[in-house]
């Protein structure tokens, strides 16, 4: 039988507020945006669509596999605005049928500019990922 895997890229960047000149405010970024949009991708999105996997990753013994991209500024925004999505990705690890894949932190281009800039925010991506999800992977795939 054939396999198909499933990916799935998880992205939502920092909006930027109005800024002018006359600001004396050093944060550039439109919290009360971000916040509002964070809620409403996670519960009209990532909550059920996470609870759907989890279902059929246990409908189907752990057969049905799924991987994903997190990007580092959707984890910050899980954390701070949403954290009941982020958990459901935490439980999506713990079944051991959720891959995780590196890519650069920011979900930026730095490939097109700066080879070292690009390898350094993978690694930063990628030590990040690791301290968050290693520890939450299935018991079964610990290494031994």
């Amino acid at each position: 039988m054939a396999s198909v895997v499933f990916y799935f890229q998880v992205h939502q960047p920092f909006r930027l507020r109005r800024y002018t000149i006359f600001d004396s405010d050093t944060n550039y970024f439109d919290d009360r945006e971000n916040e509002r949009i964070c809620r409403k991708v996670a519960s009209k999105c990532y909550l059920p669509a996470n609870q759907v996997f989890k279902e059929l990753i246990d409908r189907h013994e752990g057969r049905f596999r799924i991987s994903y991209s997190l990007t580092g500024t959707i984890i910050e925004q899980f954390q701070r605005w949403a954290p009941e999505a982020m958990q459901s990705f935490l439980d999506l690890a713990r079944t051991g049928c959720v891959e995780f894949i590196a890519e650069t932190y920011h979900h930026s281009l730095a490939f097109l500019y700066n080879r070292n800039e690009f390898i350094e925010q993978t690694k930063l991506h990628c030590r990040y990922m690791q301290e968050l999800f290693a520890s939450n992977r299935a018991s079964s795939e610990t290494p031994s």
